[in-house]
């Protein structure tokens, strides 16, 4: 990375931390991964996160000679994202905190923006990766949970309560398993990775089985497996549906742990949707082009959209 401006862009997770210097074109200089200290408490995490800003500060004053323009945070949970405070963060055991101000007062005062880390990784995948150019993206994530981001002309819709995008706990079966957030049926419940690793475990007898494993077994031809999965696609699709009729993307964006399995999970997804659609119009299904850097790169964008900068688009 040469001497041009820079900002410092941190993706906080419950297992794992990423952290990078990138340029006003969104490219990572200087990139760092560090796991999460969530089993030391609340407190651990927090000033994990402040040590590594200020680290990675350092390290871009050694590269460039100057300070970044400002620093972008993007964690889980609910995020009041024009105050700076991570609400509610359960992976995290955090609430209510004041995270723009503790980093703007580590980082020697530079601006500081805080996000979503869902929103932030969709945002960095219409500008940079797969929703490019595309009007209306729907951002899906499928990890341990479910999650999404609706893109509008290069920005993401956040709610008027910073809560938009929750498609992970939309009901789609009133008889389902319990959800974390105390619902029934929840999408998340039946069809995020966690789940499917839930389910394939208890399917196949394998205490410790995961999404990874049954996406291995289905492509072997498990028939069990493959029932798990239609089971799992079943769901994913009513959920869609149901996002597809109320905000009708142009395209959908699949990300997530469980979109590792690619056309594994995307052919029947697709399938199972037009089976399912009536007068809605279809969007394109895509994977997401950016992997597991979406919500670093994110962090960056939102730190150069705190500074009024404009960052091109690829």
């Amino acid at each position: 990375m040469s001497s041009a401006a820079y900002v410092l862009a941190l993706d906080v997770g419950g297992t794992g931390m990423k952290a990078a210097l990138l340029d006003a074109d969104g490219r990572p200089g200087h990139q760092t991964r560090r796991p999460t200290p969530r089993d030391q408490g609340p407190q651990a995490v927090l000033d994990a996160v402040l040590d590594l800003a200020a680290e990675l500060r350092a390290t871009g004053r050694r590269v460039h000679g100057a300070d970044p323009a400002a620093a972008g945070v993007c964690v889980p949970g609910t995020v009041a994202e024009d105050e700076g405070v991570a609400r509610y963060a359960a992976n995290l055991g955090w609430r209510d905190v004041p995270l723009r101000s503790l980093l703007t007062e580590r980082l020697a005062g530079l601006p500081v923006a805080v996000g979503h880390d869902v929103r932030a990784g969709g945002l960095a995948e219409g500008r940079l990766g797969a929703g490019a150019g595309v009007d209306r993206f729907l951002f899906l994530a499928l990890g341990t949970g479910v999650a999404g981001a609706l893109g509008i002309d290069g920005r993401i819709e956040a709610g008027a309560h910073g809560s938009a995008g929750e498609i992970g706990h939309v009901v789609v079966a009133p008889d389902g398993p319990t959800c974390g957030c105390g619902q029934r049926g929840c999408l998340e419940a039946l069809a995020s990775a966690a789940a499917v690793g839930r389910a394939w475990a208890a399917a196949s007898g394998r205490p410790h089985a995961t999404a990874a494993d049954a996406a291995a077994a289905v492509a072997a031809g498990d028939p069990t497996a493959r029932q798990v999965w239609r089971e799992a696609v079943a769901a994913l699709a009513a959920g869609l549906l149901t996002a597809v009729t109320l905000l009708d993307p142009r395209t959908v964006i699949v990300g997530g742990g469980l979109a590792e399995a690619g056309d594994l999970l995307l052919d029947p997804l697709r399938e199972e949707l037009r089976r399912r659609a009536t007068f809605q119009p279809l969007p394109t299904i895509v994977p997401a082009a950016l992997g597991d850097t979406a919500g670093c790169l994110g962090a960056g964008l939102l730190a150069w959209n705190r500074l009024s900068v404009e960052v091109p688009r690829r």
